[in-house]
C-alpha cells in the first residue's frame, strides 16, 4: 500500500511518520508547490494524507487508484467531497488530535491580545520599550473579570473552560445543544453572546451557513473593545468589516491563526496593525498532534487494507 503526504514535512514528522509505519505501508512526501511532483507519486498512491492544500476535483481525477483521502486534523472544506464521493473515494478526518494544541494555542492568543504582546515585543526590540507613550497600558487588559464567549463549544472550548475560570474569567458559549453539568452558561442566541463577551472565540466549521458569519452586523453587536479569537476557519470572519472594526477601536485586537485566503500574504491589511495578533494557521501543529495523527492514520491504512470500517469517516 502507498500514502502520499502533501506536505513540508519537519524532519522530526518524516523520522516519526517513517518509523512508525508498518513494512506494508510506503509513504511518499511531496511539498506542497510540487504539483508535477504530486501528479507522478498519486498515479499509484492508495492514500492520500491531506493536511491544507486543497484536494481537487482534478487532484482526485488524476489519482486512479485512490480509496481513501485522510485528513490530518478535522476540518475537511478544503477537499472537494461531491468530487470524492463521485468517485468511490472514502474521506476521513482526526477529532479529537488536535484539540489539545488549538486549546493552548487559543489560550495564548487570548492573553496576547488583551495585554498587546505582539506590539509591546516589536517595540521593545527597537529599544524604544520604556520610551512608549503611558496611554500605551490603558489599552490593555487582564483576563480576569472578562467574559469569553465561545461560538461552537466542542472539545477545544470545553478543554479551556476550568482553565478560564481559574484564571477568574466568565464562560459562556453559544452552540446547538447544551452540555450538560459544565460551568459554562449556554446563551440563547449567537446574538446574545456577542453582546455579553469580552472576548469572542471562534470554533466552527466553515459551512456554507457559517461562512461571513462574523460580518458588519455581526461586529455592530458586540461590545465596544471587545477581542476577537480565531483558529477556526478564516472565512468565518469579514476580514473588511474586521479591520475597520480594529482601525475605528470597536474591536480592541484580534487573534488570528487563519486568514481567508491561506497562506495570507503581506499584502493583506490585517497584518499592517499592531493590534493583531498573526501565526501562520499553526495552532494545531505541534509533535504530539503528529505522535496523535501518525497513529490515527496508520490504523486507517491498516482498516483500508484489511477491509474494515475506517475511523471518523466523512
Amino acid at each position: 500500500m502507498k500514502a502520499v503526504l502533501q506536505y513540508r514535512a519537519s524532519t522530526g514528522f518524516r523520522e516519526a511518520l517513517l518509523q512508525s509505519a508498518p513494512e506494508w505501508l510506503d509513504i511518499a512526501f511531496v511539498a506542497e508547490t510540487e504539483s508535477n511532483a504530486l501528479r507522478h507519486e498519486l498515479e499509484d498512491a492508495d492514500v492520500l494524507l491531506h493536511v491544507l492544500t486543497p484536494v481537487t476535483a482534478a487532484v482526485l481525477k488524476a489519482a486512479p487508484k485512490l480509496k481513501l483521502v485522510q485528513k490530518i486534523g478535522v476540518g475537511v472544506n478544503t477537499i472537494d467531497l461531491d468530487a470524492a464521493r463521485s468517485l468511490g473515494i472514502a474521506v476521513a478526518n482526526m477529532p479529537g488530535c488536535n484539540s489539545q494544541a488549538v486549546a493552548e494555542h487559543t489560550l495564548t492568543l487570548m492573553l496576547a491580545a488583551l495585554r498587546r504582546l505582539g506590539y509591546l515585543d516589536s517595540e521593545s526590540r527597537c529599544g524604544v520599550g520604556w520610551e512608549l507613550p503611558p496611554d500605551t497600558y490603558d489599552s490593555v487588559s487582564e483576563l480576569s473579570g472578562r467574559t469569553v464567549g465561545f461560538v461552537g463549544y466542542g472539545s477545544i472550548p470545553q478543554k479551556l473552560t476550568a482553565a478560564l475560570i481559574a484564571l477568574g474569567a466568565r464562560v459562556v458559549y453559544y452552540a446547538r445543544n447544551a452540555v450538560p453539568d459544565d460551568p459554562a452558561r449556554k446563551t440563547s442566541s449567537l446574538q446574545a453572546l456577542l453582546e455579553e463577551a469580552d472576548i469572542v472565540s471562534l470554533h466552527i466549521p466553515l459551512t456554507t451557513d457559517t461562512r461571513g458569519l462574523i460580518d458588519t452586523k455581526a461586529i455592530s453587536a458586540m461590545k465596544r473593545g471587545a477581542v476577537l479569537i480565531n483558529t477556526a476557519r478564516g472565512e468565518l470572519v469579514d476580514e473588511r468589516a474586521l479591520h475597520e472594526a480594529l482601525v475605528t477601536g470597536k474591536i480592541a485586537a484580534a487573534g488570528l491563526d487563519v486568514f481567508a485566503t491561506e497562506p495570507a500574504g503581506p499584502d493583506n491589511p490585517l497584518l499592517g496593525l499592531t493590534n493583531v495578533i498573526a501565526t501562520p494557521h499553526v495552532a494545531w501543529l505541534t509533535p504530539q498532534t503528529l505522535k496523535r495523527s501518525i497513529d490515527v492514520l496508520i490504523e486507517n491504512c491498516r482498516r483500508l487494507k484489511d477491509n474494515e470500517p475506517l475511523l471518523n469517516r466523512v
